[in-house]
Formats: C-alpha cells, structure tokens, sequence
C-alpha cells in the first residue's frame, strides 16, 4: 500500500518525484545534442543511447507525480507545459554540453551521486517510487561506469586532454553541492522514512570521486567552498530557459500533442 495518504506528505512526495523527473529529462536533453556529434560513432550512440535512458526514468516519474497531483494531468503536461520557475532539477543538468570532456565529467559526477540514492530509493516506504528506483538502477550502473572510465582515459590521457578535463572540473564543481543540500519536501520526505537523508550520501559519493579522480590524476577541488544552489526551488541559471523554449515549441505551438 503506498505510504503518500496525508496532503502534506503526498505532496511533497509529488514534488520530490518531480525534482527527480525534471534533472534526468533536462539531463538527457543535454546528453542527446550529442546526437550526430560525438567524437567517433561508438560514444556518439553510447551518448544516445544514456540519453534515451534518462529519458525513459523520466517517463516513469512524470507519470507517477501525475498520478499524485491528480487534476488529470499527464506526463505531456509536466514535461511541456510548465514554466523555468516550475521546474525543479539540478543546476548541474542544464549546464551547457562544452566539449566531450566536460559532457562526461558532468554524467560521472551526476551518476555518482544517483547510484547512491538509488541504491536506497530501492528501499523505500513508497512502493511505486522503490519499484522505479530499482529499475532505474540497472542503466544508471552502466552510465556510471561509463563515465568513470571516460574521466580516467581523459585524465590519464594526453596533455592536452588532461588540461581540458582539469579546467571542466574546476569550472563544474560548485554545481555539485546541491545535490547534498535537501529542500524542504526532501526533509518532509526524510523525516516519514520515505527517503533518504541525502547529507549522508555525500561523503560516499566523495569517496567514489576521489578514487576516480586519483586514477585520472585529476585535483580534487576544495569541497568546503561555496556551492551553488536553487534547481530545487525554481531558481535557475540562464541556460534552461533557451532549452526550455526549444524543447517546448512544439507542443505549445500545437497543443494536445502526445510524447
């Protein structure tokens, strides 16, 4: 029996499921502009096809929050039809794709901290959301290791491939804190044993990181500094607006159309 039967908790569990949908959908736009663009064919349709994985964990999660939001709205509707300040992902996701390099160290730091999480979502109280995380589980295994071995070949690579992997990691660190930093819903959600506390996933996920970096030899930035912050609750950088109105044109063009 699912767990979500108080208004407050349901609807904070919609709005977690919705935080969860919105970075892999916006994640996996990123990831498929790829498409016809990777360096050689291999990573081009490895790229492809993370994207089209993301895109199917999307798909499970819009329409589980459209079931707990109720008001007949589908999936098509959360995804194409709301506005930037609705949307609720990590600003990790929607920075934009720069080279190969930094594509992959922003899927390696993301799919790091997701095998964490949902390695636990697994578990979880909800049954729905549990059944989703487990599923989702498998491809994000595989993303992971993906990535992982990408950062070490880059890393560990030329002079030229090591700068460039270098500076991406530098430039996209302070988008990693928010990960780490739960909005109210999440502590709403921590608190009834639904999910869990995501500070405890950190170190963990520091761990991960750091092996992989050290392999690579990369420099670990300082991990105490200033992070950004505010996907969560609808504050966003400048980039998912444009992605936004490109991703959304058709379907506000021409209303009514079906994913």
């Amino acid at each position: 029996m699912n767990i979500a039967l108080h208004t407050d908790i349901q609807q904070a569990l919609c709005n977690y499921v919705l935080q969860l949908a919105d970075t892999n959908l916006i994640l996996g736009q990123r990831i498929c502009e790829w498409c016809g663009h990777g360096p050689i064919l291999e990573q081009d349709i490895a790229l492809s096809n993370i994207g089209l994985d993301l895109l199917g964990q999307t798909r499970s999660l819009y329409q589980y929050a459209a079931t707990l939001q109720g008001e007949s709205k589908t999936e098509d509707d959360l995804a194409f039809l709301r506005s930037e300040r609705q949307f609720k992902n990590l600003l990790l996701a929607e920075q934009p794709n720069g080279d190969f390099g930094y594509t992959v160290l922003r899927q390696f730091l993301y799919e790091a901290f997701q095998l964490l999480l949902l390695d636990r979502l697994k578990n979880s109280s909800d049954q729905q959301l549990a059944a989703i995380a487990e599923k989702s589980l498998i491809e994000t295994t595989y993303h992971y290791k993906w990535s992982a071995e990408w950062v070490i070949r880059l890393g560990d690579g030329t002079d030229e491939s090591k700068s460039r992997i270098q500076k991406s990691v530098n430039e996209i660190w302070t988008y990693t804190g928010e990960m780490f930093i739960p909005s109210v819903d999440e502590q709403t959600l921590t608190s009834a044993g639904i999910i869990p506390d995501v500070t405890n996933l950190k170190e963990e996920w520091l761990h991960k990181v750091t092996e992989v970096f050290a392999e690579a030899t990369l420099d670990m930035p300082d991990n105490n500094g200033w992070m950004q912050r505010g996907g969560k609750t609808g504050v966003h950088t400048e980039h998912l607006g444009y992605m936004l109105a490109e991703m959304q044109y058709l379907q506000r063009q021409y209303p009514g159309q079906k994913w």
